[in-house]
Protein backbone atom coordinates (compact mmCIF):
# COMPACT_ATOMS: atom_id res chain seq x y z
CA UNK A 1 0.00 0.00 0.00
CA UNK A 2 1.65 3.75 -0.50
CA UNK A 3 1.01 6.36 1.20
CA UNK A 4 1.00 9.80 -0.20
CA UNK A 5 1.25 13.21 1.36
CA UNK A 6 -1.30 15.93 1.18
CA UNK A 7 -0.09 18.88 0.25
CA UNK A 8 -1.63 22.25 1.68
CA UNK A 9 -1.86 24.64 -0.95
CA UNK A 10 -0.67 27.41 1.55
CA UNK A 11 2.92 26.51 2.03
CA UNK A 12 3.99 29.42 0.17
CA UNK A 13 2.54 31.80 2.82
CA UNK A 14 5.03 29.86 5.79
CA UNK A 15 5.89 32.61 8.09
CA UNK A 16 9.92 32.00 9.05
CA UNK A 17 10.54 32.49 12.99
CA UNK A 18 14.00 32.84 12.62
CA UNK A 19 14.28 36.59 12.47
CA UNK A 20 11.86 37.25 15.04
CA UNK A 21 13.47 34.71 17.59
CA UNK A 22 16.70 37.03 17.16
CA UNK A 23 15.16 40.04 17.88
CA UNK A 24 13.49 38.79 20.77
CA UNK A 25 16.79 37.70 21.94
CA UNK A 26 18.34 40.97 21.09
CA UNK A 27 15.62 42.94 23.28
CA UNK A 28 15.97 40.87 26.46
CA UNK A 29 19.86 41.41 25.98
CA UNK A 30 19.19 44.62 25.89
CA UNK A 31 17.07 45.12 28.58
CA UNK A 32 18.94 42.82 30.85
CA UNK A 33 22.18 44.58 30.32
CA UNK A 34 20.34 48.34 31.09
CA UNK A 35 18.09 47.38 33.86
CA UNK A 36 18.95 49.19 37.26
CA UNK A 37 19.02 48.02 40.34
CA UNK A 38 17.70 49.57 42.95
CA UNK A 39 18.98 48.94 46.74
CA UNK A 40 15.98 49.07 48.95
CA UNK A 41 15.78 45.43 49.78
CA UNK A 42 19.07 45.29 51.48
CA UNK A 43 18.92 44.44 54.61
CA UNK A 44 19.97 46.79 57.56
CA UNK A 45 21.64 45.41 60.37
CA UNK A 46 23.33 45.94 63.74
CA UNK A 47 26.23 43.76 64.70
CA UNK A 48 26.37 42.59 68.58
CA UNK A 49 28.93 44.27 70.03
CA UNK A 50 31.43 42.02 72.81
CA UNK A 51 34.09 41.84 74.81
CA UNK A 52 37.47 40.44 74.00
CA UNK A 53 38.50 37.25 75.85
CA UNK A 54 42.34 36.77 76.68
CA UNK A 55 43.61 33.94 75.09
CA UNK A 56 45.40 31.17 77.47
CA UNK A 57 49.38 31.47 77.63
CA UNK A 58 49.20 27.44 77.12
CA UNK A 59 46.90 27.43 73.93
CA UNK A 60 48.53 27.19 70.59
CA UNK A 61 49.65 30.60 69.09
CA UNK A 62 48.76 31.41 65.57
CA UNK A 63 51.01 32.10 63.09
CA UNK A 64 51.31 35.57 62.47
CA UNK A 65 51.92 37.49 59.09
CA UNK A 66 52.96 41.06 59.85
CA UNK A 67 52.44 43.40 56.61
CA UNK A 68 53.62 47.11 57.31
CA UNK A 69 52.33 50.30 55.07
CA UNK A 70 55.23 50.23 52.21
CA UNK A 71 53.89 46.36 51.90
CA UNK A 72 57.22 44.42 53.71
CA UNK A 73 55.70 41.29 55.19
CA UNK A 74 56.92 39.07 58.20
CA UNK A 75 55.97 35.78 60.12
CA UNK A 76 55.68 36.13 63.62
CA UNK A 77 58.38 39.21 64.24
CA UNK A 78 60.57 41.19 62.99
CA UNK A 79 63.54 39.30 63.09
CA UNK A 80 62.29 37.30 60.24
CA UNK A 81 61.24 39.83 57.79
CA UNK A 82 60.84 38.26 53.94
CA UNK A 83 63.18 38.89 51.39
CA UNK A 84 60.65 39.39 49.10
CA UNK A 85 56.92 39.66 48.67
CA UNK A 86 56.38 37.08 46.02
CA UNK A 87 54.18 34.18 46.39
CA UNK A 88 56.76 31.59 46.17
CA UNK A 89 58.59 32.92 49.56
CA UNK A 90 55.66 33.81 51.38
CA UNK A 91 54.29 30.19 51.26
CA UNK A 92 57.80 28.57 51.99
CA UNK A 93 57.98 31.03 55.16
CA UNK A 94 54.50 30.13 56.36
CA UNK A 95 55.52 26.07 55.70
CA UNK A 96 58.45 26.51 57.46
CA UNK A 97 56.28 28.09 60.33
CA UNK A 98 53.68 25.83 60.82
CA UNK A 99 56.20 22.69 60.65
CA UNK A 100 54.55 19.31 61.06
CA UNK A 101 51.21 20.89 61.83
CA UNK A 102 48.32 20.10 58.91
CA UNK A 103 46.35 23.61 59.36
CA UNK A 104 47.76 26.22 61.37
CA UNK A 105 45.46 29.01 62.57
CA UNK A 106 46.92 32.03 60.75
CA UNK A 107 46.68 35.57 61.61
CA UNK A 108 47.13 38.38 59.39
CA UNK A 109 48.32 41.69 60.85
CA UNK A 110 48.39 44.44 58.41
CA UNK A 111 49.12 48.30 58.77
CA UNK A 112 45.85 50.28 57.99
CA UNK A 113 47.69 51.72 55.44
CA UNK A 114 49.07 48.37 54.02
CA UNK A 115 48.67 47.79 50.16
CA UNK A 116 45.93 45.77 49.49
CA UNK A 117 48.04 44.08 46.99
CA UNK A 118 50.19 42.34 49.66
CA UNK A 119 47.07 41.41 52.11
CA UNK A 120 46.14 39.82 49.09
CA UNK A 121 49.19 37.92 48.25
CA UNK A 122 49.71 36.49 52.01
CA UNK A 123 45.85 34.98 51.30
CA UNK A 124 46.79 33.38 48.64
CA UNK A 125 50.04 32.02 49.82
CA UNK A 126 47.54 30.81 52.70
CA UNK A 127 45.06 29.52 50.32
CA UNK A 128 47.62 27.42 47.49
CA UNK A 129 49.13 25.59 51.26
CA UNK A 130 45.54 24.75 52.21
CA UNK A 131 45.21 26.81 55.31
CA UNK A 132 41.83 27.74 56.19
CA UNK A 133 41.39 29.12 59.70
CA UNK A 134 42.78 32.63 58.89
CA UNK A 135 41.67 35.57 60.91
CA UNK A 136 42.39 39.21 60.81
CA UNK A 137 44.11 41.41 63.81
CA UNK A 138 42.57 44.83 64.84
CA UNK A 139 43.09 46.83 67.73
CA UNK A 140 40.24 47.70 70.02
CA UNK A 141 39.20 51.51 69.70
CA UNK A 142 40.04 53.33 72.82
CA UNK A 143 37.60 54.53 75.02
Amino acid sequence: MKFRRHRTESSSLRLNLTPLIDTVFLLLIFFMMTTTFNRQSELQIQLPETESEQIPEDAVQPIRILINKKGEMAINSWETALVNDTLQTISMALEKAAGTEESPSLLISADAFAPHQAVMRALEAAQTLGYNRIGFEAEQPSQ
